[in-house]
């Protein structure tokens, strides 16, 4: 692609290294704010600005949050004693959408892969062994994608967690082999939530 600016195509580059964004979206995008008044597109980079400074990751859940304790965390009305893990926020969103879970999280950050050099001390699964540690955890449910990562850091999770005394239990496979929650539709996920089972049950 041609450009007739060097500072538009810079700014197609940036754009352009998003996920999901090609070449023709980018300088789309970068055309569209041209366009804007100078307070819009001022309005746009304090966004974002801001969201680099400012966020932070809940000290409870690592959830992304504006505070130490994210409002999950912080709300009376969540069940502290139910925690559902999860790989990352969009997950956390997905099963927010479903309006059928109300425990608390916990943000692994990643899944374990060796192929792409990522190890349980690269995630966030010591906080979690703390948090059940400290009493007061009934059940954890295992919310992870259902790849071949996402059952091996279940699996992993399993065996540093079946000591402890809490139900251990996994979402309902409604969701076909491959899949990740972020995109599986509202009922499926919620359906899956509520119908969760003992992980003992998919090793036995």
């Amino acid at each position: 692609m041609n450009f007739s600016s060097k500072l538009l195509e810079q700014a197609v580059a940036e754009f352009g290294r998003l996920p999901g964004i090609g070449q023709k979206t980018a300088l789309r995008l970068v055309l569209h704010l041209l366009k804007q008044p100078d307070t819009e597109v001022s309005r746009f980079t304090e966004a974002l600005d801001r969201l680099k400074r400012e966020i932070r990751h809940c000290t409870t859940c690592y959830n992304i949050s504006d505070a130490a304790t994210c409002e999950i965390c912080g709300s009376p009305k969540r069940d502290k004693g139910l925690i559902c893990v999860v790989e990352d926020t969009r997950d956390v969103m997905a099963i927010e959408n479903t309006n059928q879970y109300h425990g608390v999280y916990h943000v692994l950050g990643g899944l374990i892969s060796p192929m792409d050099g990522v190890g349980p001390s690269d995630l966030q699964i010591d906080s979690l062994i703390r948090r059940v540690e400290e009493g007061g955890v009934q059940e954890i449910i295992l919310a992870l994608s259902a790849t071949m990562e996402g059952d091996t850091t279940i699996f992993y999770l399993y065996k540093k967690l079946k000591g402890f005394g809490v139900q251990i239990s996994t979402i309902a496979r409604g969701i076909a082999f491959g899949g990740e929650l972020e995109y599986v539709d509202e009922v499926t996920l919620g359906r899956s939530i509520a119908t969760r089972v003992p992980y003992e049950r998919n090793i036995a």
